[in-house]
């Protein structure tokens, strides 16, 4: 009983003390590619499903953007969004790293909550 309570105790204080990870990116949108873009009917693909809360599917369809193109700063972000409500935060970071240097000029990516949160700016 006691190992339980100290458990239970211990999750809800790791939970107040940390920022909610899964909130980070409530209002967050993923991104259309640009036009032309080898990655832009995958995304387009990924946009519909993550907006439909299929976190899963545009995830497979944004990896596919990402292989697709790989220089798309878009295709990353929009990545790194759904591996994020997947809960894949490692991952999600990673993708936003790469997102923010290569998208210098896109400023919905370099002024992005939930980028500047995961990379802690």
């Amino acid at each position: 009983m006691k190992f339980a309570f100290c458990s239970l105790a211990l999750g809800v204080l790791w939970y107040m003390a940390t920022p909610a990870l899964a909130d980070m990116g409530k209002d967050a949108a993923p991104l259309k590619a640009a036009s032309g873009s080898k990655a832009e009917s995958h995304i387009a693909a990924g946009i519909e499903h993550y907006g439909k809360g299929h976190w899963d599917v545009a995830k497979k369809h944004f990896t596919e953007a990402e292989q697709a193109d790989p220089q798309s700063a878009e295709a990353h972000y929009d990545l790194a969004l759904a591996l994020d409500k997947a809960g894949d935060h490692k991952s999600a970071t990673e993708h936003f790293q790469r997102a923010q240097t290569l998208g210098k000029d896109n400023m919905e990516i370099q002024q992005s909550e939930i980028l500047r949160k995961h990379l802690k700016m």
